[in-house]
């Protein structure tokens, strides 16, 4: 996976980082924890400035929350409820989850944006309920990039510091990397197989 990554990243420079940033948040494939750190070490090859980098990371990440917002915005409360309801097992997500994100939201309002930008599964999720609380897109994307821009930098500098160090670890990168993803695949599946329908 490291290789398809770094593959990705040389051909197409900072677009390729854009864009698997970009489906990473709508459709996580790769994690940002692999994406990120191998970009900044890029950087240190002299491939692109790390400046460039976090910011092809931060864009493509942006980009990545606007479909979940506007499914949000479009669906409205009820609406990610019923989803929810019909699919939620596919979704691993009820409608009480729905109501749980909502109230947080509601009660964090604006920093529960940024810091769910920070925090690893919820980075995605977070931008559902913002759009079901019709909060302003304008709103919606500045405390999103600052959030986006902190974690994306975060990992790239992390990259970065690591400089020539990388290339010693290099080769243990791909199959955890793998293993992670295989990880997630199971607790997936596993989430699939034990999701409870709620009553109506």
């Amino acid at each position: 996976m490291e290789a398809f990554v770094q593959s990705m990243m040389v051909q197409l420079g900072p677009f390729g980082i854009g864009l698997l940033m970009f489906l990473e948040n709508v459709f996580p494939p790769i994690p940002s924890e692999l994406i990120m750190p191998l970009a900044g070490y890029l950087a240190t090859q002299g491939d692109m400035n790390i400046l460039t980098v976090i910011a092809a990371g931060t864009v493509g990440s942006l980009l990545g929350t606007l479909p979940w917002y506007y499914l949000g915005r479009r669906l409205g409360h009820e609406g990610v409820r019923r989803l929810a309801r019909t699919h939620g097992r596919w979704l691993t997500m009820s409608p009480s989850d729905v109501d749980a994100a909502s109230d947080r939201f509601k009660r964090h309002g604006n920093s529960s944006v940024l810091l769910g930008r920070l925090i690893p599964t919820v980075r995605t999720l977070i931008s559902v309920p913002a759009g079901v609380s019709n909060m302003a897109l304008g709103q919606f994307l500045v405390f999103s990039s600052i959030g986006t821009l902190l974690w994306t930098a975060a990992l790239a500098f992390a990259g970065f510091l690591l400089g020539q160090a990388y290339s010693v670890i290099q080769d243990y990168v791909d199959p955890i990397s793998t293993a992670v993803l295989v990880i997630l695949v199971g607790v997936y599946i596993f989430r699939v197989a034990t999701f409870k329908e709620e009553p109506e």
